[in-house]
């Protein structure tokens, strides 16, 4: 699959490189502000750039630098590459459309396909897409780019709870309508869903992204039970927009070739997500909160939380809006993250004492902007994580500094 990958994307390359020796026929896609774009759009309204070719490609580099102690103790100085990402996008004809992200982490050691899917429009309301889809759950999960966002780190609720980037092979239908200044949009897909690791894994609690270690979901289900995702989200141009989803299924296998293993288990998840710009400071404001409900076998010690919930809050302040340093378009802005996940909501059934397990956290920071598609970062991280007895908790602070940029 790796050297397919690597092959299929010199291949690619080797076309846009041809196209530029005449540099009329390519031009830059990218765009600053894109009007009535809601979160559903994510995928679709990406950076690339394009040529006469009909294949268009792009992608986003993220690095960083970590200075990071817990409780005193620190592994000193750290810089890294998280990830490199590459978009492939083709218009098959003016109603069918391929698109694509293939991920690279860890040196290249690990190459993932997020997203893979072909979109067929019938009308504006009514769209189908087929592949390797991102489920809908939230928001941060399909508008996971790096260069979007003011921090270094991803939301610890999003990835640590809720498992994104998370995507599975399915179908489904998405669509939107417009209204004056209103916005309304729908997407619902079957799925490959979770599978028993969510209970059974290394983290000793429950825990959704266990289930991305499963490259075999993209060939089969675990159980053959499909998983549900559907979302729901209004936008109003002058106050913002909210999106409600759920994501939901049986993830444990109960029976194998006619055994009965198991009853079967459900996994429940519901979120809602919310972002608005104040028109008086220009202050960008977005959040995410998440519940998740797991049917946990009786024979599983209450350390497995049947109950988790968890999310996060971002506040972005410009600071200086003008033309700098050469760039036309420059920002500084300040920001603040507010993130908090709690893995085992609820009480011990002997003493009724609260289930620890939990952990919040804050991170200042401030960016700059050269363009809107290229963000540097300098956040601190201070974040106390209690254990599942509730004692006291350890205490994690550092610097973290980095820059995302599409391509």
């Amino acid at each position: 699959m790796k050297k397919l990958i690597i092959t299929l994307f010199i291949g690619l390359l080797s076309q846009q490189l041809i196209a530029q020796v005449d540099q009329s026929l390519l031009k830059d896609d990218r765009s600053d502000s894109l009007e009535n774009a809601m979160n559903m759009d994510a995928l679709s309204n990406r950076v690339y750039a394009t040529s006469s070719s009909p294949v268009s490609i792009g992608g986003y580099l993220e690095v960083d630098y970590k200075y990071i102690g817990e409780d005193g103790l620190t592994d000193g100085h750290t810089f890294r590459i998280p990830r490199v990402t590459l978009f492939i996008t083709s218009s098959i004809s003016s109603r069918i459309k391929f698109m694509s992200e293939f991920e690279f982490e860890e040196g290249g050691e690990e190459i993932a396909i997020e997203f893979a899917a072909m979109d067929v429009n019938f009308h504006p309301f009514l769209n189908l897409r087929g592949g390797v889809v991102v489920n809908p759950i939230g928001a941060f999960n399909q508008n996971h780019d790096g260069p979007k966002w003011e921090f270094v780190d991803r939301p610890i609720a999003m990835t640590q709870m809720l498992p994104a980037t998370w995507s599975n092979v399915g179908f489904g239908l998405y669509g939107k309508m417009y209204k004056q200044d209103w916005a309304f949009g729908y997407e619902a897909y079957l799925t490959n869903g979770f599978d028993n690791s969510i209970v059974t894994n290394t983290e000793n609690r429950s825990f959704l992204p266990a289930s991305k270690d499963n490259k075999e979901r993209f060939e089969e289900s675990s159980n053959g039970e499909p998983l549900f995702t559907g979302k729901i989200a209004i936008r109003n141009q002058n106050i913002g927009e909210l999106g409600l989803s759920y994501m939901g299924g049986i993830y444990n296998t109960h029976e194998d070739d006619g055994l009965i293993l198991d009853e079967p288990r459900r996994l429940d998840v519901f979120a809602v997500d919310f972002n608005t710009e104040l028109p008086f400071s220009d202050t960008y404001i977005v959040g995410e909160w998440a519940w998740v409900f797991v049917d946990v076998p009786n024979t599983f010690t209450q350390q497995y939380g049947e109950k988790q919930s968890g999310g996060f809050l971002d506040i972005v302040q410009p600071l200086v809006d003008k033309p700098m340093f050469g760039f036309e378009d420059a920002v500084f802005n300040m920001s603040l993250r507010l993130e908090s996940v709690d893995w085992n909501v609820g009480t011990f059934n002997e003493t009724g004492g609260n289930i620890g397990d939990e952990i919040w956290a804050f991170v200042p920071g401030i960016s700059f902007r050269p363009t809107y598609q290229t963000v540097f970062r300098l956040n601190y991280r201070y974040q106390e994580q209690t254990d599942i007895l509730g004692n006291a908790p350890a205490k994690t602070s550092g610097i973290e500094i980095g820059f995302a940029t599409y391509f």
